[in-house]
């Protein structure tokens, strides 16, 4: 039973990042469910308190991406616990919770809560300087990726908002064992995510909406 509980929620999870934060076709920013419905918060359908048991949220990069750092002469690298790998960057889940509403009611937004990473991120050097972005957190209820930004040691910012999470290509859930794993969703650079690195490597080349690639997040259940 528990195990059931814990794989809707994780279910949940998908659904908020397909709904929540899809594009338009004009490429620009996705609109956003942002605003909350003033009715009486209702009890969570599905409630998932702690995911302290991980286990990570992985992001495949695209050659775009890669493109765009080898043109600014900037490499790549990992901060503390996470891992790059085959294309592949790894940040462990280290907590965060998560409150599913019933979707059918006028309750928004119906999924609720955050996934934490902390301790660890990515690097970013070139031009004689090294920006970090580490300590992420995931918003499913607004698609929106939120981390600590430092410069050369410095920290720039504490809570930036870094990445939009765009779920119009999630696919379904599935289940691995005692886990459940979300692929699909596209990771692009937020307008002041782009700002904060064209200021700090001196150049305008950092477009709003670059992606970054697809992510892949997988929970433990129980």
């Amino acid at each position: 039973m528990k195990g059931g509980l814990g794989i809707i929620a994780v279910s949940a999870l998908a659904f908020s990042l397909a709904a929540c934060s899809t594009s338009n076709n004009s490429g620009s920013s996705p609109s956003k469910e942002t605003t909350k419905s003033s009715e009486t918060k209702p009890e969570p359908v599905v409630s998932l308190p702690d995911l302290s048991k991980g286990v990570d949220t992985e992001v495949t990069v695209d050659q775009g991406f890669v493109d765009a750092l080898t043109s600014l002469k900037l490499t790549p690298g990992v901060v503390g616990t996470a891992k790059f790998e085959n294309g592949i960057f790894s940040f462990p889940i280290t907590g965060g919770n998560v409150d599913y509403y019933d979707p059918a009611k006028s309750y928004r937004p119906y999924v609720q809560g955050e996934i934490d990473h902390n301790g660890s991120g990515i690097s970013l050097t070139g031009g004689g300087k090294v920006v970090e972005l580490t300590d992420f957190v995931i918003d499913p209820g607004t698609s929106e990726l939120h981390g600590k930004v430092t410069v050369d040691g410095q920290v720039a910012a504490d809570d930036a908002f870094l990445f939009d999470l765009h779920g119009g290509t999630l696919k379904p859930l599935r289940t691995e064992g005692n886990n459940g794993i979300l692929e699909g969703t596209t990771v692009h650079i937020s307008a002041d995510a782009a700002d904060l690195l064209n200021k700090t490597f001196g150049t305008d080349a950092v477009k709003p909406q670059l992606l970054v690639g697809v992510a892949k997040i997988t929970v433990a259940t129980k």
